[in-house]
């Protein structure tokens, strides 16, 4: 299985990865690691696809914890998360995960959203989050931190993979959403030839959203799943897709 292991700065009792689209069973457009049950993939291949990546991260597959993302801001706490039965099917609404035990697992998944994970440097704690425009704009981000728990200047963040500058076309409401929050992010949006469309850079934005909060350790951002189809499904490049999945959890 392909696994991406992010490259940060958070403590050796961290642990972390995303998957990329190989490795799992599901056949054509789903092919092959699609972990997406929302999707119109075969159920049972999606479970299964849950199975091999829980076996390839070392993590019994009840401790990984999931919520039903819905492109808001409510985060939950993997503690109060019950374990799903199959992997996956859970109805609690929610964009982000943290924990503060060993051993569970908070899990998003993404397929051009982007995913970001969070530990504590003294491993402590540690946080998933599913960001869309409208979770990013709405402090999907501020509220991770916020529920970790843990000084913002102690935590330390990686980007994970999501549709990258150059192809993530946005028009003036998304625009307006990021600068009625900061005037500042304006400089992250690039106008295009036709009137009232940008190209909007979520890594940047990110970065600036947590940087004003405190957390300025932050890695990643250097992959686009829309200009990566080798490694990454994209909703937005095939709206007929699977999702991938981003991982963390402290080591029990």
């Amino acid at each position: 299985m392909s696994l991406i292991r992010p490259v940060w700065a958070a403590p050796n009792d961290v642990q972390a990865a995303i998957t990329t689209r190989h490795g799992g069973v599901s056949v054509a457009p789903y092919d092959s690691l699609n972990l997406g049950y929302a999707t119109a993939d075969d159920r049972t291949a999606v479970t299964r696809n849950e199975r091999l990546t829980a076996a390839a991260l070392g993590v019994p597959e009840a401790d990984i914890r999931w919520v039903y993302q819905v492109h808001g801001t409510e985060v939950h706490h993997a503690e109060s998360v019950p374990a799903n039965t199959p992997l996956g099917a859970t109805e609690i609404k929610g964009d982000a995960v943290v924990s503060h035990t060993p051993g569970l697992v908070c899990a998003v998944k993404v397929a051009d959203c982007m995913p970001l994970l969070f530990a504590a440097r003294d491993g402590s704690a540690v946080g998933a989050a599913h960001a869309g425009w409208r979770g990013l704009s709405g402090g999907v981000l501020e509220r991770t931190v916020e529920a970790l728990r843990v000084a913002p200047e102690q935590i330390v963040a990686w980007m994970g993979p999501c549709i990258g500058p150059t192809a993530f076309e946005v028009g003036e409401e998304v625009r307006a959403a990021f600068v009625a929050h900061d005037p500042l992010a304006a400089q992250h949006f690039v106008p295009r030839a036709t009137p009232g469309k940008f190209l909007c850079d979520m890594y940047a934005i990110a970065k600036q959203r947590l940087r004003a909060i405190g957390v300025t350790n932050v890695s990643g951002g250097q992959y686009c799943t829309f200009k990566q189809p080798e490694l990454f499904f994209s909703h937005r490049r095939e709206p007929i897709t699977g999702r991938m999945a981003a991982f963390v959890w402290i080591r029990s």
